[in-house]
């Protein structure tokens, strides 16, 4: 048998709070009722609740501060707030602060119990919802880079379009955005898939050596080269070689390389015979070429022959359908077999620009895997940002130096950690290995 649903009661009222507990538990709901806030939400940071009835005036804070803490504890449940016969403008307020219903006193039990069929009819429509999507929707896959959008699936089409040709393609968009996937998945699914697939970052090699990575040297060509080498381009014969970050190569060599483009014949460092060679060419690029060639970084002439078949990535804030199917994609990469995104995570996500786009969210879900233990990830248990958990730096050396006291400090630390999460004392506690129900004291007794 399913255990009953849980209602946490919150008024100072012992009477109200036996009244509205006997009405519940003749329903078969499970009633829970404290008597002020900080109780309330020491309860709630321990145990998961299915709604709660929060009367607007408690002896320590009023129910419109205990709605949005409430809401930083636990996003989903349902909050309705009880009010007195003359305060219908408070409750209008508690509504846009984020209350669900409100009832007035004395609670009529049909009123009270019509009120929450409707919570939970409401969040079981809200679930299905979520897990229809989530089943209906099949997404794209280009490699590892996954999404239901139409830019995602505009992508997927074009690699299955131009997998089997050797023409070259540049493939553009920010960092983090999954340039080298699409490279891989364009050489896999094609006719090239059994040969080879040799990337190179053109920004992490000295350009003097580069032009020996691609094209090879002869011995002597150089000191040290006591042997004749191959390049990139003679080794990846009947394959395909990727030039990431095409455009942090210098021009003296972007000139072999368009000469390399118009010929396919390489020409090793130091040798005076070309080889022709049969290998693709994807490059692929975070900054915009026709800006770089404007400002004479890039030749005019090489971003012709690159951008024969282009194609561009968008950033994962404008395909925020891609973000979920993403992550469940990541938790499962990262050994979170068995354990979920709740629903609540997911708004968070959604929500989130994501400056590093899929990178940065991979980032993410493997941190908030290592950091919690939940089987179903909420809200509070993602950690977005790892620069959130910065170190104390010039907090530290101003305080010392103005010889503020170790309370005081706590206090500076603590509100700093608060301003870079945005307020959210949920995430702020786990940051600094506190209990929520610690900050929420602090506050009270701030002056």
């Amino acid at each position: 048998m399913a255990d009953p649903r849980s209602v946490l009661i919150v008024d100072d009222d012992e009477i109200v709070c036996e009244r509205l507990s006997g009405i519940l538990g003749r329903h078969g709901y499970r009633a829970i009722a404290v008597g002020d806030a900080e109780a309330a939400l020491e309860r709630a940071s321990r145990e998961s609740f299915d709604a709660f009835l929060v009367d607007i005036e408690l002896p320590d804070i009023d129910g419109f501060e205990l709605i949005g803490r409430l809401r930083e504890i636990e996003s989903i449940a349902p909050i309705v707030i009880i009010t007195a016969h003359g305060n219908l403008s408070s409750a209008v307020t508690a509504l846009r602060c984020g209350a669900f219903d409100f009832l007035t006193k004395p609670v009529e039990p049909s009123s009270l119990q019509l009120c929450l069929e409707r919570i939970f009819q409401i969040n079981a429509i809200s679930k299905e919802n979520v897990e229809l999507r989530r089943s209906v929707d099949t997404p794209a896959r280009v490699g590892s880079l996954i999404g239901r959008s139409d830019a995602l699936l505009a992508v997927a089409s074009m690699v299955r379009r131009v997998a089997n040709s050797s023409a070259t393609v540049l493939i553009t968009g920010e960092s983090g955005t999954g340039k080298d996937v699409v490279a891989r998945a364009l050489h896999q699914e094609g006719a090239r898939g059994n040969g080879p697939f040799l990337p190179i970052n053109c920004a992490a090699i000295p350009s003097n050596l580069l032009e020996s990575e691609l094209f090879g040297h002869a011995k002597g060509a150089f000191t040290g080269a006591t042997t004749d080498r191959i390049g990139l381009f003679e080794a990846g014969e009947g394959g395909t070689v990727f030039l990431d970050e095409v455009a942090e190569m210098e021009e003296a060599l972007q000139a072999k390389l368009l000469r390399f483009l118009q010929d396919r014949e390489v020409r090793r460092v130091g040798a005076n015979d070309g080889r022709r060679v049969d290998v693709r060419v994807v490059a692929a690029t975070n900054r915009d070429l026709r800006e770089e060639i404007a400002r004479g970084r890039f030749r005019k002439d090489l971003y012709y022959r690159l951008n024969v078949i282009p194609i561009r990535i968008p950033p994962l804030r404008e395909r925020p359908d891609d973000i979920l199917p993403l992550a469940e994609f990541f938790l499962k990469r990262h050994g979170g077999e068995g354990r979920s995104i709740g629903v609540s995570a997911v708004g968070v996500l959604e929500k989130e620009a994501w400056p590093g786009n899929a990178r940065e969210l991979e980032n993410a879900i493997e941190r908030s895997l290592t950091l919690t233990d939940a089987d179903v990830l909420e809200s509070g248990d993602l950690f977005i940002d790892e620069e959130e958990i910065a170190p104390l730096g010039d907090l530290v050396s101003s305080a010392a130096a103005s010889e503020t006291s170790l309370r005081k400090l706590e206090d500076l630390y603590i509100d700093e950690i608060l301003k870079r999460v945005d307020g959210n004392k949920n995430h702020a506690a786990k940051i600094l290995g506190v209990n929520r129900a610690t900050l929420y004291r602090r506050e009270g007794k701030k002056p």
